[in-house]
């Protein structure tokens, strides 16, 4: 089969799948999105409640926002601060219903599978030329599309890192569910009922996990016998509230001094150094359990430890991943965060987000980070610029990654997951 007319296939309708449309439909290729919501920007309608700390300017693709203004668009002012659901309603939406996009977006059909055409992973012959196969799930019926390339912009949003310390779920930790949410509840409002009056337990020591805790104070002001508890693995606080030096984003400075003043005022239990390694049901709640011990006992646990791809979508393809942090193999040394953080990952983009086994293949936004809590929004935005230069045949223009990179003053996330960089826990 030719490939050259076939489309490229888009996986995710948030801010990075749709900025891979809109950059696809501006160089003239045919392009067809899958999203498993029933809308644009489903994930992020999760954390609607949210307010982020980075400005709508840093929120924009540039791309994306040309093509809305072109339509009568008025973009938000630029110096504000969008909410999960801001940012839905008056970005992620509005992109997706124009009719330039609409007509080559399938809501509310996920994407299962994608392999190549007739190979399974074994097969090498003719494996470069052959086609993306995508298996969807269209209103209940399977069916497959084909693909000359595939941009996976799915995120990781539905795979949150689990309690237990050793990177896998803590015993008891899938009986005690019921009691457990991951990511970020809305404790203020349609989740009230939950945490109103009980033992909380926060679990996690980055931005996600300040939200959770200071809406919990908020809640305690006006429910007495809310407890709120916070473990991390780290052993002192000092290493996660006090980060070296003054913040350029002040918003997001402004969470980690509200979390300390909690913690000085004793609003909250700080529980450092802990390790998760078992949960157990008591007859009013669950015990955590840690080095054999009971640390706490509590009614509710808060698991905002971060999140991690799910390979399963990509299992027939022959990715080159790091070991370690299940990214791109050449992009794994530039993120790693042991050794980077926000605004000192250099500039990248389709040569390291590319699989020397599957050309056409690439993974963008949070889930090409895999492991690593330091993605950036804008960051994201400048890599499907290079991966649609790439797609095109564009190589000089993919390489030109020059002054696509944001500094650390404009760090930004793509969910509170990726607040500029979140620990996971």
């Amino acid at each position: 089969m030719h490939t050259a007319t076939l489309p490229v296939a888009v996986i995710g309708a948030g801010p990075v799948g749709l900025a891979a449309m809109a950059h696809l439909l501006a160089a003239g290729e045919e392009a067809v999105l899958f999203e498993a919501g029933h809308q644009a920007g489903a994930a992020v309608s999760e954390w609607a409640h949210v307010r982020l700390f980075t400005r709508w300017e840093h929120n924009l693709d540039p791309a994306a926002a040309a093509l809305l203004r072109s339509h009568g668009w008025v973009p938000p002012d630029p110096h504000e601060y969008p909410t999960g659901g801001e940012l839905v309603d008056r970005y992620l939406v509005p992109l997706a219903d124009l009719p330039v996009l609409a007509a080559h977006i399938h809501l509310a059909t996920p994407v299962v599978s994608v392999t190549r055409a007739g190979l399974d992973k074994l097969k090498s012959t003719g494996r470069r030329e052959a086609p993306f196969v995508l298996r969807v799930v269209d209103a209940g019926d399977e069916r497959d599309v084909t693909a000359k390339a595939v941009i996976d912009a799915s995120g990781t949003w539905y795979t949150p890192n689990p309690l237990g310390a050793g990177g896998v779920r803590a015993i008891g930790e899938t009986g005690a569910s019921p009691r457990i949410r991951y990511g970020l509840p809305d404790v203020l409002g349609a989740d009230r009922h939950r945490y109103a009056g009980g033992r909380v337990l926060v679990v996690g020591s980055g931005q996600s996990a300040f939200h959770n805790l200071i809406d919990l104070a908020e809640l305690a002001k006006d429910e007495p016998g809310t407890e709120i508890h916070w473990a991390v693995r780290r052993e002192t606080l000092e290493e996660i509230l006090g980060r070296g030096g003054p913040d350029a984003l002040p918003e997001r400075a402004r969470l980690a001094t509200r979390v300390a003043a909690l913690v000085s005022a004793g609003a909250l239990r700080s529980h450092t150094g802990l390790r998760i390694d078992r949960l157990g049901a008591t007859g009013s709640g669950v015990n955590v359990f840690a080095g054999g011990q009971v640390a706490v006992e509590v009614d509710e646990i808060v698991a905002a430890t971060g999140f991690r791809p799910d390979r399963s979508l990509l299992g027939e393809l022959r990715l080159s991943l790091d070991a370690a942090l299940e990214s791109p193999a050449a992009l794994a040394p530039l993120i790693d965060p042991n050794k980077h953080s926000c605004g000192t990952v250099p500039p990248h983009g389709a040569e390291q987000l590319a699989h020397p086994e599957e050309p056409g293949m690439f993974i963008v936004g949070m889930k090409s980070y895999g492991r690593a809590p330091t993605a950036l929004m804008m960051t994201a935005y400048a890599q499907v610029r290079s991966v649609v230069a790439a797609v095109g045949g564009d190589w000089d223009a993919a390489r030109d990654v020059r002054g696509t990179m944001i500094g650390p003053s404009e760090c930004n996330v793509a969910a509170p997951r990726l607040g500029g960089c979140e620990q996971s826990a």
